[in-house]
């Protein structure tokens, strides 16, 4: 009984051990990876684990997380694989968030998904996924998924509806926004 203790704790700081490697040689890689691409990195309990996830303007939206650097990645168009590198998401938010597809505001999100996790957790969710936004039918709460927009933006922007196109829309969140917020808000976007 004494030996398969001691093999437990020496495996449990083997894979400890390798974990913060594998985080290093992350952070290290991070430079060559391209600029779409995500790196976020945590340390726990003395293990480690990063998760890198590639963007692309159909299933991620580079955007910066207070603290972190993270692509946000699109809920209607994201596979299990990018599902799986949001912190504390399982094999269940992949399940669920994919069944009820595609997603047309993020509050039909927080109502599906907080059927299974308190809204602390989709909260946080929310830090690392987005709804695309149909910049002429979006609710407030959706608008203010892209950066920089409170709640009077958004009605300033539900106000000034129905936009021409894309173009036009990201004219009018330029006039209240800063210029880095509006090339990201971009990709944000459906038909963009």
């Amino acid at each position: 009984m004494r030996n398969h203790s001691l093999v437990t704790v020496l495996k449990s700081t083997l894979v400890a051990g390798l974990a913060l490697v594998l985080a290093a040689c992350s952070s290290a890689a991070a430079s060559t990876i391209s600029p779409t691409a995500a790196i976020s990195s945590t340390s726990t309990t003395g293990a480690a684990s990063s998760t890198i996830a590639a963007g692309s303007t159909s299933a991620a939206s580079s955007t910066s997380v207070p603290g972190a650097t993270t692509a946000k990645i699109n809920l209607n168009t994201a596979t299990a694989e990018q599902i799986l590198t949001v912190p504390n998401a399982g094999q269940r938010m992949v399940r669920e968030s994919q069944e009820y597809r595609p997603y047309a505001t993020i509050l039909a999100f927080r109502r599906e998904i907080g059927k299974y996790v308190d809204a602390a957790t989709v909260a946080a969710y929310e830090q690392y996924v987005y709804v695309p936004v149909d910049f002429n039918q979006a609710d407030t709460e959706t608008l203010k998924q892209l950066p920089g927009v409170t709640d009077t933006i958004a009605a300033s922007l539900i106000a000034a509806r129905p936009y021409a196109s894309a173009d036009a829309f990201l004219t009018k969140l330029g006039s209240v926004v800063a210029a880095d917020q509006v090339t990201l808000a971009k990709s944000y976007l459906t038909g963009a």
